[in-house]
């Protein structure tokens, strides 16, 4: 492990020129990070982690072992990327064809959580503090707290901050409000989403 200036890199890693790294963040082995990159400050890049150029990545973040973030995402402070999650950023694929004019862009909230081995289709976004089951495949927006699971994925539930699932259903979720979690007391507001959201 080598520092430079506060950043503690993995010599089996690879960190290309102009790749920005904030103060505190740790590349482990065989991560590959492109220049153009940018990633906060106390981000953790376990094994294997492949960060395109041009993404951006917040600060405090941690992406397990072997997640793919490709050009076009822009990750929140505070997420989580659980192991080999993967983001894509073309709709529809052609190995002889890619232009910028392809590029589906994807954002990532703050506090967003993301399971092992999901799949994120590109040009979404990921609401503020919602939660994705493992192994779903998210092909639509995701609302803020909301929790996500399935293929492909939907909306089951509501969860707080610290990652607690409410007792309320999903159409109360969507109607909106102040709801607090019955044994944490923990309050989250929840914006009115209309029912024909779900």
């Amino acid at each position: 492990m080598i520092n430079r200036n506060e950043v503690r890199i993995d010599n089996r890693a690879v960190v290309e020129e102009n790749a920005s790294l904030g103060e505190g963040t740790s590349v482990w082995h065989f991560s590959h990070v492109r220049s153009g990159s940018k990633i906060g400050k106390d981000c953790i890049l376990g094994r294997g982690v492949y960060i395109d150029e041009g993404v951006t990545v917040g600060d405090n973040c941690k992406l397990q072992n072997g997640a793919m973030v490709y050009k076009g995402v822009v990750i929140g402070n505070g997420v989580f990327i659980g192991p080999h999650v993967v983001f894509t950023n073309d709709i529809r694929p052609r190995a002889h064809l890619w232009s910028e004019d392809r590029l589906e862009r994807t954002t990532v909230e703050d506090g967003v959580s993301i399971g092992a081995n999901a799949t994120i289709r590109c040009g979404i976004k990921i609401g503020k503090w919602s939660m994705i089951a493992a192994g779903s495949i998210v092909t639509r927006d995701v609302p803020p707290h909301a929790l996500f699971l399935g293929s492909p994925a939907r909306v089951v539930g509501w969860v707080t901050k610290s990652g607690e699932k409410l007792d309320i259903s999903v159409e109360e979720g969507f109607n909106g409000g102040k709801f607090q979690h019955k044994e944490t007391k923990e309050i989250t507001i929840l914006e009115n989403l209309g029912q024909g959201k779900k």
